[in-house]
């Protein structure tokens, strides 16, 4: 190839940027200079930026291509990008060159980046996690690419009314999406549906294939990832499902509209909505169908490039070929790798095995049993009939290596089945993901623990060398140098520019610790974002935050385990000393909420609206209002969190020890200067110990304790024994919050008195309140209070998604 090809020609210079902006304004988007500006900027801006990507992703492929390197394939059901124009402005260092350029528009870069919509590829953590392993990845220079689905519609578009959660449609694509490049030369066929049949080939070997299936077509759109400064722009593969035809002909002309199009309406379904509501038996099979599409879509893409380059040659192909699965919903690729190994270019089983178990590896992302994915046999058997009987070919060969390795445990073979057997038989998603994987991994040093010693255990006694941790990390180009620039500047200024590639840099800012100027300069940046945030709480939800308080913010999803409903009782038992005069020592506080329920979650979407009730009557009192408000915030998401964690003083990880994986929330506010309130929980135990006891605010029971502490105390004991909690919950029971809508939030307040509690919320009260009660002391001294955030910040280096894929690509990659 001529190396010309390989140089990028379009200059970053800001006369080039502007003309590549009127052209693209003005003819690709048939705009006129005086037109306004609303929606038609942005894309232009985007496009603009997508040319240079453009250049540099052709480059990356070219410099790929035919090079016998080992590739990764990150299958993740959920990719949370958030916008990516400002992302993509800052990892090719255009900033100055398009502020000069736009303001030829009159036109401001960030009032043009908000206009940018959330790429609805995702819910929360493990999407977000997924966004950040994809910048990493790129910006080392790793070959990874990503696999997901591209979803019509996303979440929901979260609304209050009367307090409670509306769900919207999140049409995000409505607009289109600037990024994206349909690749419909590489659209592969999935099937469904059917039945397997069995036959002897040409050397008597007996056989199987799939047939009778009603196929799927899976169509790609590539959305490019770039790397921070280095040219290096990776891949990912978003799949479309569409039907194998538009519509049947016949049936349309014979006026049967309705069944002439049904094919073609069931097949788009499939990537119509991200996670479908599956309490419904429909709902179910729709998500089984999706994470099958995934698995198998991805895997025949991975296939036909190596069948392309080598050949019916799979000798090599576990030497230069790996998928990590993110959590359990991919973990189909286990049995679909098998079926198309075998099925589709002929591999024996023990050479299929082989391949599989040396290429797949999974991560876990929960220690919720109910969280593990089981699927319906009969549901299985429906839908993927081949796999069902992959899947249960695999369990027979397994449960004999447990049967010799245990002589006569048959309780074990029955713990350790894929199938778990009962009225209705289920299929177990997380074993089939060990069973088919060289690698196992947790999320923090603490889960990884807690998979071995009990979800996991009897898969540990057998494979112990299977099982690691790799604590998560977030970008800190996103979470850092974009979302809060001003304090980027004042770390490049110190300390240079290589923090944002090698975040343990920021150990240098303990130096600064006691430094009265950068002190000053450190809570001057705050103060700036504490406006932004209480600028967008006042947009947002009418309620006007004081920016001398304390922002004490919990932003995630709504989860009795993550137990949003402590930090309310907090609020209640404030509003109560409040109200009854007892406001010696109190420390005004502003306390933000924000989070979707799951749609069918009643008691989460009760919680949102108990937030919401509380805040009404909180903000309502003048009483209240020099010391106390609270606000819900609507509708969040990662366009949100830019905001919100840079605006931080408190972050809240107040978990029930031993539910929480890890976490990733906790690692953006700590690198943003916030202080950590929270449990002996997933990652926090490892900001504890990077950070110090004296900069955390811990509290609660540890994962231990919990047994023998439920053994010997009741709910009702400890509130009977708790005057404060006694007072917080009367005020909830009497009805004080729902005036006018009796007995509505009895089910919470059963919740916190039920005996079996498994989330302590009443255990951990009375430590929850003393915890807050000494930030609100330290927040004072405002001195100890600045020194301490930028403790945090400076001990935040470990938490950089960058350390996490180093880990990775050296332990379970192999690149």
């Amino acid at each position: 190839m001529d190396k010309k090809l390989l140089e990028p020609i379009l200059s970053n210079d800001h006369d080039q940027v502007a003309a590549d902006l009127h052209r693209h304004f003005n003819f690709t988007l048939g705009r006129f200079d005086t037109d306004d500006l609303s929606g038609y900027m942005m894309t232009a801006l985007a496009l603009t930026v997508r040319d240079r990507l453009m250049e540099r992703w052709r480059i990356t492929k070219a410099h790929e291509q035919g090079k016998r390197v080992r590739k990764v394939y990150y299958l993740s059901l959920e990719f949370l990008l958030g916008r990516s124009l400002g992302n993509a402005i800052l990892n090719l260092n255009m900033q100055d060159s398009i502020r000069q350029a736009l303001s030829e528009f009159s036109a401001d870069l960030e009032s043009i980046e908000m206009e940018e919509k959330d790429a609805g590829l995702g819910n929360g953590g493990l999407g977000r996690l997924a966004a950040c392993f994809m910048d990493s990845c790129a910006t080392l220079g790793l070959p990874v690419i990503g696999y997901g689905i591209r979803y019509e519609y996303g979440m929901f578009q979260q609304s209050f009314k009367e307090g409670r959660q509306v769900e919207q449609p999140d049409h995000w694509l409505i607009a289109g999406n600037p990024w994206e490049i349909e690749r419909t030369r590489h659209t592969r066929r999935v099937k469904f549906y059917g039945q397997s049949e069995y036959y002897h080939n040409d050397a008597g070997e007996l056989c199987a294939r799939w047939i009778q299936s009603q196929d799927v077509l899976a169509v790609p759109y590539d959305m490019p990832i770039p790397g921070y400064k280095n040219d290096k722009v990776n891949t990912l593969r978003l799949w479309k499902a569409a039907a194998t035809d538009e519509f049947n002909l016949q049936e349309f002309n014979e006026g049967d509209y309705s069944d002439a199009v049904a094919q073609k309406n069931l097949a788009e379904q499939i990537t119509m909505v991200l996670y479908p509501n599956d309490a419904s038996e429909n709902g179910k099979e729709l998500r089984l169908r999706q994470q099958y599409f995934l698995a198998s879509a991805s895997l025949q893409d991975v296939i036909s490039d190596w069948v392309l380059e080598n050949g019916e040659k799979f000798e090599e192909f576990a030497a230069f070929n790996c998928f990590q699965l993110n959590d359990t919903h991919p973990t189909l690729a286990v049995a679909e790798l098998m079926r198309l190994l075998m099925d589709e270019h002929g591999l024996s089983w023990d050479d299929a095995w082989t391949i599989t178990t040396k290429t797949m590896a999974y991560t876990n992302h929960t220690l919720l049993p109910e969280a593990l994915e089981k699927w319906s046999v009969d549901l299985v058997k429906e839908l993927l009939p081949r796999l069902l009987d992959i899947i249960y070919e695999i369990n027979a060969r397994f449960l004999a290596v447990v049967a010799h390795r245990w002589p006569g445990d048959v309780s074990r073979q029955q713990r350790m089945s894929l199938i778990e057997e009962g009225s209705a038989p289920q299929v177990r998603m997380a074993y089939l993901g060990i069973v088919g994987s060289f690698s196992v991994n947790g999320v923090a040093e603490l889960h990884s623990k807690l998979l071995t010693t009990g979800l996991f255990r009897d898969f540990f006694e057998l494979w112990p060398e299977k099982f690691n941790n790799k604590t998560n990390g977030v970008t800190p180009r996103r979470w850092l140098a974009h979302c809060n620039r001003d304090l980027g500047d004042l770390f490049t200024e110190s300390l240079g520019t290589g923090w944002k590639t090698d975040l343990s840099q920021l150990e240098k800012l303990r130096d600064f610790a006691d430094d009265a100027e950068f002190g000053q300069r450190w809570d001057a940046v705050k103060r700036k974002n504490k406006e932004r945030l209480r600028d967008r709480v006042i947009q947002k939800c009418n309620v006007e935050f004081d920016l001398d308080s304390i922002f004490d913010v919990q932003v995630k999803r709504i989860h009795e385990y993550k137990r949003q409903l402590l930090n309310i009782l907090h609020v209640i038992h404030l509003y109560d000393r409040i109200t009854r005069g007892d406001t010696e020592g109190l420390v005004p506080r502003s306390v933000l909420l924000g989070g979707k329920a799951a749609p069918g979650y009643a008691l989460a979407k009760l919680t949102i609206k108990l937030a919401n009730n509380v805040a009404q009557v909180v903000n309502s009192d003048k009483s209240v209002d020099p010391y106390l408000k609270l606000a819900f915030l609507p509708n969040y998401r990662v366009k949100s969190m830019e905001i919100i964690c840079p605006g931080t003083d408190l972050s809240e990880q107040i978990s029930t020890a031993g539910k929480e994986a890890s976490g990733t929330g906790n690692m953006k506010f700590m690198m943003n200067g916030a202080l950590t309130i929270g449990t002996y929980d997933g990652a926090n135990i490892e900001i504890l110990e990077a950070v110090g006891r004296e900069n955390f605010f811990l509290f609660g029971l540890k994962v231990e304790e919990i047994p023998e502490f439920s053994l010997h105390n009741s709910p009702n004991d400890i509130i009977e024994n708790d005057e404060d909690l006694k007072r917080v919950l009367r005020l909830i029971e009497c009805g004080h919050f729902s005036m006018f809508e009796p007995g509505i939030f009895e089910p919470i307040v059963q919740s916190i008195r039920n005996p079996m509690d498994p989330w302590m919320v009443a255990a951990d009260f009375r430590s929850y309140i003393d915890a807050q009660w000494s930030a609100s002391q330290v927040y004072k001294q405002k001195k100890v209070w600045t020194k301490s955030s930028i403790l945090n910040t400076a001990a935040s280096g470990y938490f950089s998604s960058d350390r996490t894929i180093q880990d990775y690509a050296r332990d379970i990659w192999k690149i």
